[in-house]
């Protein structure tokens, strides 16, 4: 808020020297935050056209990338920020990233584009995301920040199930595909595991019970020496199978993407995963079911959040009942991690048969003790 650009509340962070006399050369060194392009991918003509800016206007230190994602340009001086400003934004048709309590720079990975796991557009909803909110990445508005991050699939390249207030994981909910052929060519020697990944290492033979089989997590898969089967509706997407066989095993048809909300650092309060809220949504632009949740979230959050309260400590303090009525989802077992370990639980008048006025010598038959 000391330092900035006309029109905008975020993307410069502002640096001072507490004894500018003694240090003249770094009395101002702010640092700039600048939106990356969706899944990081650059030309060396626009590499090259970044580093003449920063040579032009600041130190030439940069950070490629911060943790949000954002490319950082660190150290420039107060009177070249607008002239900054001006040549990234007419010349490089690049805009600033997030800072403040606002939409921070949304990150995706890979997705389709490299990756033959990914379950939907994670470049093109970043994008859409991007254009769409940016009154909030550039005019902060919330009590804290707020993050996007798009993984196109359960291996999660960008961690947005640890660092993102809003994480959407790619999946599927049909079965996994099996190539029987191909189960036989790995047991036989004639496919490398892992993709090859491991060839250098003598570990001996693939042993598909040992390092498939058993290492599931729910004990889903079986192999009876001449066909694989997978029991589905117990998979929990951990896609080690799908690692150790790419050639073999195929992720569903049926794709979309689970949406979590509440994951943190450990700043105010501990670091926390994110939780799941919508276990399968459809990624097809415009991505409207998924704007309307945001929003959702959004106004509950700026009607309630405390100054710095992030939108899972939020969470924490108004409880998932309260959180799950805002967003108008019905509560699902796959949204809970473990039993609860609390024995109170409160119950609105309504979801109570008879209300909170009973018959004592009725209930009594009942319960005689």
């Amino acid at each position: 808020g000391i330092v900035g650009v006309f029109g905008y509340g975020g993307g410069i962070i502002g640096r001072y020297c507490d004894q500018p006399q003694m240090f003249p050369g770094v009395a101002h060194f702010h640092t700039i935050r600048v939106n990356q392009p969706s899944s990081k991918y650059y030309s060396t003509e626009f590499l090259r056209s970044l580093c003449d800016l920063w040579e032009s206007h600041g130190s030439g230190l940069t950070n490629m990338h911060g943790s949000t994602g954002d490319i950082v340009f660190l150290g420039t001086t107060t009177d070249h920020l607008e002239p900054f400003f001006y040549d990234l934004t007419h010349n490089l048709n690049q805009d600033l990233g997030g800072s403040g309590s606002n939409l921070r720079t949304p990150a995706c990975c890979l997705g389709p584009s490299r990756c033959e796991f990914g379950c939907y557009d994670t470049q093109e909803v970043c994008h859409q995301m991007t254009n769409e909110y940016q009154d909030e990445l550039h005019r902060p508005a919330f009590p804290y920040k707020f993050k996007f991050k798009f993984d196109g699939c359960p291996h999660g390249c960008v961690a947005s199930i640890a660092r993102s207030d809003m994480s959407v994981i790619g999946t599927w909910r049909d079965d996994i595909r099996i190539v029987q052929a191909a189960v036989k060519a790995y047991v036989g020697g004639e496919l490398s595991p892992n993709a090859g990944a491991h060839s250098s290492r003598d570990w001996g033979k693939f042993d598909i019970q040992k390092e498939v089989i058993d290492l599931c997590p729910t004990d889903c898969m079986s192999w009876d020496g001449s066909k694989l089967e997978i029991n589905n509706k117990e998979c929990t997407r951990c896609m080690h199978c799908l690692n150790v066989m790419p050639r073999a095993l195929r992720i569903g048809l049926d794709r979309g993407a689970s949406v979590l909300f509440g994951a943190k650092a450990p700043i105010l309060e501990g670091a926390q995963m994110s939780t799941l809220t919508v276990p399968f949504m459809p990624m097809e632009p415009p991505f409207d079911e998924l704007k309307e949740l945001i929003e959702k979230v959004w106004d509950w959050w700026m009607e309630e959040g405390k100054n710095r309260e992030r939108l899972g400590e939020l969470i924490q303090r108004k409880s998932w009942q309260e959180f799950l009525r805002v967003v108008e989802l019905d509560p699902d077992p796959r949204m809970v991690d473990e039993p609860r370990s609390n024995p109170y639980i409160f119950w609105k008048e309504e979801e109570v048969e008879g209300g909170w006025t009973r018959d004592i010598n009725e209930f009594r038959k009942k319960h005689l003790r």
